[in-house]
C-alpha cells in the first residue's frame, strides 16, 4: 500500500496519475468526499461524492479505512476495496490527506507513506491559482494549512520535493523498487514455491 499525501497543490494527483500510467497494475483507491465535484470530475472515478448524512452513516458502520474533515469537508477511504485488492496481492495507491495517512499507518504499519512537498511557497501559490478550481478564499485556506502540514512530513517513510515532475517520478519508482525488495515481499514470492 502506497500512501501519497502533502499540501494541496504539491502535485500529489499529478504524480499518482503518472505513476499509474507507468505501471497500470497499480490500483488507485477512490476516496469518498462530501465536497462538491470540481469541473471535469466524475463520481466513482475521481471520488465518490456523498451527502454528509451518507458519509456519517458510513463512519458509524466502520466502512472507512480512514477518514478526516479537511477544509470543511469530509474525506475517507472505503475499506472494502483496499482490503480486497491487498488480499489478491495487488498494490494499492491512496492519495489522501495527512490525517488520514497517519491513521492508515497505525492500522497498516507496512503501508509506505510518501510525502509530496512543494518546492516553495511561491510555487505552491502559483499552482493553486493556476488550477482554477477554488475560490481565492479557498486557496488562502489551503495555503494557511501548509506550514502545519509540512511539520508532519517527518512522520512519513519518504519525502519527495516536487520541483521537477520527471525527477519526482524517478524517485517514486526508486521507492517502489526498493520496497518490493524488502523481505516481506520475498516471503510472499517464496510461499508460491512451497505449495
Amino acid at each position: 500500500m502506497l500512501v501519497f499525501s502533502g499540501p494541496s497543490g504539491a502535485g500529489k494527483g499529478t504524480i499518482c496519475r503518472a505513476v499509474r500510467q507507468g505501471d497500470p497494475s497499480l490500483r488507485l483507491s477512490v476516496s469518498a468526499t462530501t465536497r462538491l465535484p470540481r469541473k471535469g470530475e466524475v463520481d466513482g472515478v475521481d471520488y465518490f461524492f456523498l451527502k454528509e448524512k451518507e458519509f456519517r452513516e458510513m463512519i458509524a458502520n466502520g466502512q472507512f479505512l480512514e477518514w478526516a474533515e479537511v477544509y470543511g469537508n469530509y474525506y475517507g477511504t472505503p475499506v472494502d476495496f483496499v482490503r480486497q485488492e491487498l488480499e489478491q496481492g495487488r498494490d494499492v495507491i491512496l492519495e489522501i490527506d495527512i490525517q488520514g495517512a497517519l491513521q492508515v499507518k497505525k492500522k497498516f504499519p507496512e503501508a509506505v507513506l510518501i510525502f509530496i512537498a512543494p518546492p516553495s511557497k511561491t510555487e505552491l501559490i502559483t499552482r493553486l491559482f493556476a488550477r482554477g478550481t477554488d475560490s481565492a478564499g479557498e486557496v488562502q485556506k489551503r495555503i494557511n494549512c501548509t506550514a502545519a502540514e509540512l511539520k508532519l512530513a517527518d512522520r512519513y517513510d519518504y519525502i519527495i520535493v516536487n520541483d521537477d515532475l520527471d525527477r519526482a517520478l524517478n524517485k517514486v519508482q526508486a521507492i517502489i523498487t526498493a520496497e518490493k525488495s524488502r523481505p516481506r515481499f520475498f516471503n510472499t514470492y517464496y510461499s508460491r514455491f512451497e505449495s
